[in-house]
């Protein structure tokens, strides 16, 4: 066989009960659920901002990023509700490179996924205890849902993942939102497609078990651009693709229309400044079109301490290693000028 079965790793259950979520840091996650689930109903007029480092890589500076938004989000709270983006598992295209915390916890170090589960488990805790701000992770493994289950908020379901049949029933048995992106090629029908099974009830095998499902109904999308067959960013944030996106989605009776915009990865071609210019045309179109605003409930902003990105092994503080990224202070001045917009 091709497989070398290194170690039996401990149960979902076996992981919670030796690192339990705080009483607590439980209180605030249902409270923040409540906010953000009242957004996707239409109960709540807020704007979300989804905001934070392309990959979690280091436990310290991403609690202290988080931490820098507790004070922005109180002072913004009548107007914007912000979701740490704390993304513990990276996606990536040619399967080289930096795989995320959930792999590596210290991504100079070899791979031990056991002492992964434990570090992003330990993560997303201290990050909600230190900020009081209930954070967004992406759902890479389906079968991995279950350690985070309790301390989630929200879960992004990525461009590579959206057409997987596993991850759309497994979102089917979420009771948080999940926003299904456009996959790379950027067929809009995929993703809304993704997000109508989502939303039904099933019965699949999870985990060696025979499961059923109620469905998901705060099941939304994200548009974060698409690539076409030579390899050229194609955008789809603009007013046009926005009322485009509207049609086909009412076309298909789905339970509470929304969408997420992502301002990186194709929407922007990797350029992380331009994500402040995306945001402040989506925020633009919202006023154009009170169907528009209605239907786009945020934004998702790739951001961390230091601007840009570095190599692993560089060690500077507070920097990506994946993606490139906003710095906190032009972060910071587009959270105020986004509340401004709203």
């Amino acid at each position: 066989m091709g497989f070398e079965f290194i170690k039996k790793l401990p149960t979902p259950a076996q992981i919670k009960e030796l690192y339990p979520v705080p009483e607590a840091v439980l209180k605030i996650k249902r409270e923040q659920d409540e906010k953000i689930r009242r957004i996707f109903t239409g109960e709540s007029d807020k704007f979300l901002v989804i905001i934070g480092p392309c990959s979690a890589d280091h436990e310290d500076s991403v609690c202290d990023y988080v931490s820098r938004l507790a004070p922005v989000q109180e002072e913004l709270k009548d107007k914007l509700l912000i979701i740490p983006r704390i993304y513990t598992n990276k996606p990536r295209t040619t399967g080289d490179g930096y795989k995320g915390m959930i792999h590596q916890p210290d991504p100079e170090k070899k791979p031990d996924l056991l002492a992964g589960l434990v570090a992003i488990r330990k993560l997303h805790i201290r990050a909600v205890q230190e900020s009081g701000l209930t954070a967004a992770d992406e759902m890479l493994y389906p079968e991995n849902w279950r350690y985070l289950s309790d301390i989630l908020s929200y879960v992004a379901i990525g461009a590579r993942s959206v057409e997987d049949q596993q991850h759309r029933l497994t979102v089917s048995g979420f009771d948080v939102p999940a926003g299904m992106k456009n996959p790379t090629s950027g067929d809009l029908s995929v993703m809304l497609n993704s997000v109508h099974a989502a939303q039904g009830q099933h019965s699949f095998i999870y985990c060696g078990w025979e499961v059923r499902t109620d469905g998901n109904p705060l099941t939304h999308v994200i548009l974060r651009g698409a690539v076409n067959k030579y390899g050229s960013c194609l955008p789809n944030y603009h007013y046009e693709d926005l009322q485009h996106l509207m049609t086909m989605y009412y076309e298909q009776n789905l339970l509470n229309p929304a969408a997420i915009i992502d301002a990186n990865h194709s929407n922007s071609n990797k350029q992380f400044r331009q994500q402040i210019r995306i945001v402040k045309e989506v925020l633009h179109s919202r006023r154009l079109d009170p169907d528009i605003c209605r239907l786009v409930k945020g934004v998702m902003i790739e951001s961390y301490i230091e601007e840009g990105c570095q190599k692993v092994g560089e060690g500077i503080y507070g920097k990506s290693i994946t993606d490139p990224c906003l710095g906190w202070e032009d972060s910071k001045r587009l959270l105020y000028e986004i509340a401004d917009l709203c």
